[in-house]
């Protein structure tokens, strides 16, 4: 984001010659990747789970490492 942001910033700054103009630019562009990456991690967090196959659904090997816990 810090490289992107410096790019765009470096860019606008060049294609204006204004440091306003392109700090507007700069601020433009943490807030797009900002709302990008929110919506990817509400996207991850409210994916649909895979439905659960028969393999999975049954019971756990007694001789498993994890029934040794006494939890």
């Amino acid at each position: 984001m810090s490289a992107t942001t410096i790019i765009v910033a470096i860019w606008a700054y060049i294609e204006a010659g204004s440091v306003w103009v392109a700090f507007g630019w700069a601020i433009l562009a943490m807030v797009v990747l900002q709302v990008g990456y929110f919506g990817l991690v509400v996207h991850l967090i409210f994916r649909r789970a895979p439905e659960v196959s028969d393999a999975r659904a049954t019971p756990a090997d007694p001789t498993s490492p994890l029934m040794l816990w006494p939890w």
